[in-house]
């Protein structure tokens, strides 16, 4: 089910850090609640835009880079700028793997290589208590179905942000910092084959362990959870705000949690 009548014309700013993650689903998502996506292919040399104002959210996508691989992928700098200045403007802003490390890293959380090795393929993720008062996160399942494929974590949350969902791996699986600005570690745009295509090309069995049929059947239950969760992300950035607050937000006092959960 989704949530509301679409919208029209909002107008979204997807930056692409990789070829290998375009928006896939998450664009479809956008475009059945009225998104037009502007997609800068960061990778191929299009610019970071210097001016928000002409976008109603933004949406940062996943990468094989770090966030802080400047010498890598030398936009990134240009990207921790913008996204730290969306959080300051609460322009609506979804962060997806890179992404959500990228939005961390610019709002001073600290990002890390994770100590107990990578996720990879199908797992469960458990909402925080502050997540039944979260505009996106309220309506998803206690243990959803997630997609992981990163070797970097978010080791640390920036200051006040609220964590909204957890797992045994790595505590910091979704956050929001400010008011509308949003990072989930696992990717949400991706189907079952392409996360075996990622795998493949690191030469990792792709029909096994999580990448078997669990992988298969998270698809299908993501194909939902995160539908609805995008529509609305799509619908909060398209809402009016006014004098009581921020686009779903007004009048709620959120628990803070830090770096620790």
């Amino acid at each position: 089910m989704t949530t509301g009548p679409g919208v029209t014309g909002l107008r979204v700013l997807v930056l692409e850090h990789d070829a290998s993650d375009p928006p896939l689903r998450v664009g479809d998502w956008l475009a059945e609640r009225g998104g037009v996506l502007d997609v800068r292919r960061l990778h191929a040399g299009d610019r970071v835009p210097d001016d928000l104002s002409m976008f109603d959210a933004v949406v940062s996508m996943g990468g094989e880079m770090g966030a802080l691989d400047d010498d890598v992928a030398p936009w990134l700098p240009a990207t921790r700028a913008l996204l730290s200045a969306a959080v300051d403007r609460e322009v609506p802003v979804l962060g997806i793997c890179l992404g959500a490390q990228l939005l961390a890293a610019a709002t001073g959380g600290e990002v890390t290589r994770g100590a107990d090795g990578p996720e990879i393929g199908a797992y469960l993720a458990a909402k925080r208590d502050a997540a039944e008062q979260d505009p996106l996160f309220d309506a998803a399942p206690m243990t959803p179905d997630v997609m992981h494929y990163h070797y970097d974590v978010i080791s640390r949350l920036p200051p006040g942000a609220v964590l909204l969902m957890s797992s045994t791996g790595y505590p910091h699986q979704a956050y929001r910092v400010g008011r509308r600005a949003w990072g989930v570690q696992f990717h949400i745009e991706t189907d079952a084959a392409t996360v075996r295509e990622w795998a493949a090309h690191e030469g990792l069995p792709t029909h096994s362990g999580r990448l078997g049929p669990v992988l298969d059947e998270a698809d299908a239950a993501m194909a939902v959870v995160w539908r609805d969760m995008v529509h609305r992300f799509a619908d909060l950035a398209a809402a009016p705000t006014g004098p009581a607050g921020a686009r779903g937000l007004a009048g709620r006092r959120l628990p803070l949690a830090g770096g620790g959960g």
